[in-house]
């Protein structure tokens, strides 16, 4: 039907179907399962291990995946599509019903339908009162439950709960913010990673980041100036029970300052206890240990003695780590494998126990060859590339395995070099991000609250009284009209029918008691 229409209609007919309600409903559901991906997939901008380990593991996924920027997920075409489509029909849809609210808000109540028992909810009866009195008081008891109250010769109609529309419209002005807020957070803001060694510093600089997602407007001149350096580092660990093994609560000691020549002060950095610094918050959200491990090549110079970082593969802190000895020499020398904080061999098969240094020992194999780092293509320090390498066996053909435990060193095959296992030291994992709309957001999501309640709880509801003297007496007809469905209009007609009798009873009383005082008089 649609191709039959001229262009111009054609243009119309797409425009109303955007910015329809239930566009926008179905924009709203594909843009939160078209998160879905970048929730299950790691993303290259927020952990370029966690993304290469994959692409390793899934080598014929990894091509279609590429095409389809499923590793870059919040950057990706398809996302900021649905995201702008999002935007264009809420602000299609609630502009013409911001007009529509306009008019109905300033519009008096309807007038009295000619025949009100006739509708769902109504009543009636007869009083000795006139009809004047009786809309007198229908008008003060309906103003006093604040209903907007429009009088006539023989009736009066009241209206209230205009402001449900106005929660509705509210709810998908605060979406249109929260949005804003979002895509503010995301253009002109940033979020990086860096693990620091306890007893280490970090200063906020681009090349001092591990994983650095800028946003598409982010300009790294614009970092704020600040350094950090971490005293030390106190983790409880659980001894008993289910969690046996498990880190409880951790808490980095830190100095921070806003420039170089800052004196600095000092901070308790916790999970769900951020620092912020000029706009930029800080969270720690990890912590693991760099085995301190010495390389000394066939020719007898010591070419590798650092603390090497080893990333936890579980909640028990079996943690994986890579080696690379460029300078070795007369080959390069490259080691892989797990460190155990708490080794403890069973059945012949290495476990580790807890995350605690309680029997710290590294299980590495150990290769030989060229590490591929003079190719001038970046490496990730976590992956060791094996292409040019060449695994060590013993003599026998064995596979060959650097075993050590604290103190301990051990030659390798071919007289490729030694390797010792010196010590221990501790990292930590620290998340800083800059969100500059995330008051935005937060303010939008809490209009949002506000006006999803009101659109939930206010009743539009219309009322109706009709005094009409006939016969030496008023015949009294009213109506409800509840216009949510899911009221109690029943409720309300009788509390209004009972109020318009007590005042008719009151009225018979005052009348009573002014002619006993004539008759004492």
């Amino acid at each position: 039907m649609a191709s039959e229409l001229k262009p111009g209609e054609f243009a119309r007919w797409c425009w109303r179907q955007l910015t329809s309600m239930r566009t926008a409903l179905i924009l709203l559901f594909l843009l939160a399962l078209a998160a879905v991906p970048g929730s299950v997939i790691p993303q290259e901008g927020m952990s370029a291990l966690a993304s290469s380990r994959w692409r390793e593991s899934h080598p014929r996924l990894t091509p279609i995946f590429d095409r389809l920027q499923l590793f870059s997920v919040y950057n990706s075409v398809w996302f900021s599509a649905i995201y702008l489509l999002l935007v264009i029909s809420l602000v299609g849809c609630i502009l013409p019903r911001l007009r529509v609210y306009w008019r109905a808000a300033r519009a008096t109540p309807p007038p009295a339908p000619r025949r009100l028992e006739r509708l769902p909810h109504a009543d009636a009866f007869r009083t000795e009162s006139s009809a004047t009195e009786v809309l007198d008081r229908a008008e003060a008891v309906l103003r006093a439950r604040r209903y907007r109250v429009v009088r006539t010769e023989d009736s009066v109609s009241a209206e209230r709960g205009y402001l449900r529309e106005a929660g509705n419209l509210l709810f998908h002005l605060a979406i249109l913010v929260v949005l804003a807020g979002v895509a503010m957070g995301s253009l002109w803001g940033f979020q990086g990673g860096a693990i620091i060694l306890v007893k280490g510093g970090f200063t906020n600089e681009v090349t001092q980041y591990d994983d650095f997602a800028p946003g598409a407007l982010f300009d790294t001149s614009d970092l704020d100036p600040f350094w950090l350096s971490i005293h030390s580092f106190d983790v409880e660990w659980i001894e008993s029970g289910r969690g046996q093994g498990l880190a409880r609560k951790f808490v980095s000691h830190l100095s921070y300052g806003r420039s170089l020549g800052d004196q600095g002060r000092t901070y308790d950095l916790k999970v769900n206890h951020p620092l912020s610094i000029d706009g930029t918050d800080l969270f720690l959200i990890g912590h693991g240990y760099a085995p301190i491990i010495t390389i000394t090549d066939g020719k007898g110079d010591v070419v590798y003695s650092e603390p090497t970082v080893f990333l936890p593969e579980d909640k028990s802190f079996l943690s994986y780590g890579v080696v690379k000895a460029p300078d070795a020499a007369p080959t390069q020398i490259g080691l892989e494998g797990f460190f155990y904080p708490t080794y403890l061999k069973v059945d012949g098969d290495p476990i580790n126990v807890m995350g605690d240094l309680r029997n710290p020992t590294l299980s590495l194999l150990a290769y030989t060859g060229d590490l591929g780092m003079d190719e001038g293509v970046p490496q990730s320090v976590y992956v060791l590339d094996k292409s040019k390498l060449k695994q060590l066996v013993k003599p026998d053909g064995k596979m060959f395995r650097v075993d050590l435990q604290m103190g301990q060193s051990i030659e390798l095959p071919d007289g490729a070099g030694t390797v010792r296992f010196d010590g221990v030291e501790r990292w930590n994992k620290v998340q800083i991000s800059s969100t500059p709309g995330k008051g935005i957001a937060l303010g939008g999501m809490v209009a949002a609250l506000l006006g999803l309640l009101g659109s939930l709880f206010i009743r539009p509801r219309r009322v109706w009284v009709r005094a009409t003297e006939a016969d030496n007496a008023t015949a009294v007809s009213l109506a409800v009209l509840d216009r949510s469905g899911n009221g109690d209009p029943a409720a309300e007609l009788s509390s209004v029918r009972e109020e318009l009798d007590t005042g008719k009873q009151a009225a018979a009383e005052s009348g009573r008691g002014a002619h006993e005082m004539d008759g004492h008089r």
